[in-house]
Order: structure tokens, then C-alpha cells, then sequence
């Protein structure tokens, strides 16, 4: 789910649009669907973290267990990024794109134990990390019986997802590695619709979600190239694959890695919210500036795909919502077929359009309704966590 946002905002810039459009601010990121005020750490306010270029002061080094709610100001001159993590990198919560000068809100649940948090400036490396403590006791979000089914359900989509996912890409690597370049670009784009669908659980697993899905320019120097995007340049810009069998493979074994640790994961519901915030971060600072598939041009099947993976995720937290924020639950429905309808009028044939074949007013509608549509996904998360 990474996303270069000095080649975002540039092409923001040549569209007519904004980069800080993409991500909400602190008053709308964990804003609850009431009042609207922001989102409060369970036992208290929000824990500020300062980020810079070469800091990351966390105004606490441990909180109580249950959800907490992180408030990262960004006040370097590079976008930045903001993890909790578990042992073995385990992502708890996070939140990507804070463009220098932005705060943005993260609410995470979090059981007794030891954790790292980290900024990440530039979005690159391991980060500036510093220790979280968690102590006491909580009742988990899962231990009430409709959060509980609504994990259960998303996890069968998951399942789903990943079960073709690991269907086409095999598919692609095979074309990959039979040098059959014209089946592979076909391929290309399908593959990895799965994938963007179930990424809200993916990125969980430490590094594997940089070796699947990084672009050139958020590689960390010394570090090796894979995955999907580096296939995407030899395909459409080398025109030739005849070395990638290893890329490939390599692919392949991360793909099945990821789909075995996300149908065996244990979920908290509030990853359901953030992850359907996320995938909307990801249209919005990558797909509707032609950053993501910037060899290929194939933004749009990404940008469906992250549309349905974010509907799917409230979708199954819809009968919380009914009950708890009714009004919430009719924005959401009203939102998302206002973004469907900017998508659809862009389908060709079984597909869509190349993000070259859209003019600047199509990717200013398209933004338009994205942003629409954040706004009251970013309230979700505080209703939950409730």
C-alpha cells in the first residue's frame, strides 16, 4: 500500500489537483459519527506524536491496553508514515501520506504486551523507532457478538479474494516465465485486483507487502527490487522478461505466504475501518495520479479493486452501524454509489480505460467523489472502537 507522494502531489499538480486532498485532517480522521469531535484515547485524549525528518517523539512510551488513538503531526519537509508494531513487525495499525504540515489520527487496538512504534520519513526503511509498553488488562472489540460476526464475514471475503488470487497469479508468473509478454500485460492487471482487495491484511505481515507491491522509488538503497511492479517496467518498458524467472518465483512465494498468514489471522474490527479508509488513501494518493501503475497505465482496475475492498469492509460492519450511527450508514450508501458512478463511466469492455485516456476533468470528478466518500469512512473507526 505504498505510494511515492512527491510523484502523487506532481501529478496531483498537473491534473489541477491538490496532494493534501487525498488525506483528511485530524478533525475528520478519527472524527466519531456523532458530535464529531475527535476520536479519544480509551483512557484519555489522543497520544501526539511529533514526526520530522529524523524523529519520531511519541508523547508516551506506554498506554493502557484496549484502543488508543495516535495523532501524528507531520513537521519535516518529507511525507512521512506512522506504524505500530507488533513482534516480528507484525503491523497493529498505521497510517500513510502525512504530507509535511498535515496531522492525521490513527485508532488502534492494542492486548498487553511489547511494541514498537515507528515514523517513517520519506515512507521508506525501517523507520525511527521507539518502544510502546501496553499494561493492564481489556475487554476485546471482538468479545461483542456483532463486531465478532462482522470479522467472521470479512474474513470469508478475504478467503475468497485470495483463493483467485492465488489462482491468477500463478497465471501471470507462468506467462512471466514463459517470456509471453502480450498474456502476462493481460494478466498483469487482474492478478492484481485480488490483491488490492485484500491488502488491509496483507500489509499486516511485516516486509512482504514492500516485496509484492513496492514501486522503484520506495525501495530503501541497497535493498533488491521485486515483485509485481518490477515485472510491470520489464513488461512494458524493457519488453523483456527473459530474466525475471526468479522475480517471478519470488512473486509467487510471497502471494501464498501473505494468503496463508491472512486466512489464519486474527483480526480486531477496527482493522476492518482502517483498512477500508486505507484503500480509499490509496486511490487518492496513488491511483487517480497514475503513480501506481505508472509503466502500465492500469490504475483503474487497481482503483475498482480498492473501491470493492473498502465496500466489502463495511459491509461487514454494516449492522454496527445501523445500530450505532444510522446516519452514517445512509452517507456511506449514498458515497459509494456516487463513487461507483464516477468509475463506471469510465469501463471499456471487460475492463477499463488507461489512465493516459482520461483528461484532467475526469480525474478532478474522480477525486471529487473519492474524497466524498473518505470523509465519512473516517468516521467509522470511532464508532467501532466505541
Amino acid at each position: 500500500m505504498r505510494t511515492s507522494v512527491a510523484i502523487a502531489a506532481s501529478a496531483l499538480a498537473l491534473a489541477g489537483l491538490t496532494a493534501c486532498s487525498a488525506a483528511p485532517t485530524a478533525s475528520t480522521a478519527g472524527a466519531g459519527a456523532g458530535a464529531g469531535a475527535p476520536a479519544a484515547h480509551a483512557h484519555g485524549g489522543p497520544v501526539a506524536v511529533a514526526a520530522t525528518d529524523t524523529e519520531c517523539k511519541v508523547a508516551v512510551t506506554e498506554v493502557p491496553a484496549g484502543t488508543s488513538t495516535f495523532s501524528i503531526t507531520n513537521g519535516g519537509t518529507k511525507v512521512t508514515e506512522f506504524y505500530v508494531y507488533a513482534a516480528g513487525d507484525r503491523v497493529m495499525g498505521e497510517v500513510e501520506n502525512i504530507v509535511p504540515g498535515l496531522t492525521r489520527e490513527v485508532i488502534v487496538e492494542l492486548p498487553a504486551g511489547s511494541y514498537q512504534t515507528a515514523c517513517k520519513p520519506g515512507m521508506i526503511g525501517k523507520g525511527v523507532r521507539g518502544p510502546l509498553r501496553v499494561t493492564g488488562e481489556h475487554k476485546p472489540l471482538s468479545d461483542d457478538a456483532q463486531l465478532s460476526a462482522a470479522t467472521a464475514g470479512y474474513k470469508r471475503y478475504i478467503k475468497s479474494q485470495s483463493d483467485t488470487l492465488l489462482t491468477k497469479t500463478q497465471e501471470f508468473v507462468d506467462a512471466v516465465k514463459a517470456e509471453d509478454i502480450g498474456r502476462a500485460k493481460e494478466l498483469f492487471p487482474v492478478s492484481r485486483t485480488y490483491w488490492e482487495r485484500i491488502e488491509p491484511v496483507a500489509e499486516i505481515f511485516g516486509d512482504l507487502d514492500p516485496a509484492i507491491d513496492a514501486r522503484e522509488n520506495d525501495v530503501a538503497e541497497g535493498e533488491e527490487w521485486t515483485g509485481f511492479h518490477r515485472i510491470e517496467k520489464d513488461l512494458w518498458v524493457a519488453k523483456d522478461v527473459s530474466e525475471d524467472g526468479p522475480i517471478a518465483d519470488k512473486l509467487m512465494a510471497d502471494i501464498k505466504t501473505v494468503v496463508e498468514q491472512s486466512n489464519a489471522a486474527e483480526l480486531s474490527p477496527v482493522l476492518l475501518a482502517n483498512g477500508a479508509k486505507g484503500l480509499l488513501d490509496e486511490v487518492a494518493s496513488g491511483k487517480i495520479t497514475g503513480e501506481e501503475d505508472r509503466y502500465s497505465h492500469t490504475d483503474l482496475w487497481d482503483f475498482d479493486a480498492n473501491l470493492q475492498g473498502s465496500k466489502a469492509a463495511v459491509q461487514a460492519l454494516r449492522p454496527v452501524l445501523e445500530e450505532r450511527a444510522p446516519e452514517l450508514v445512509r452517507t456511506l450508501d449514498e458515497k459509494f454509489a456516487g463513487a461507483e458512478a464516477a468509475l463506471g463511466a469510465h469501463r471499456k469492455g471487460d475492463g477499463w480505460k488507461l489512465h493516459t485516456e482520461l483528461s484532467k476533468d475526469d480525474l478532478r470528478k474522480l477525486s471529487d467523489a473519492i474524497n466524498a466518500l473518505a470523509e465519512p469512512i473516517s468516521k467509522i473507526a470511532a464508532v467501532v472502537a466505541r
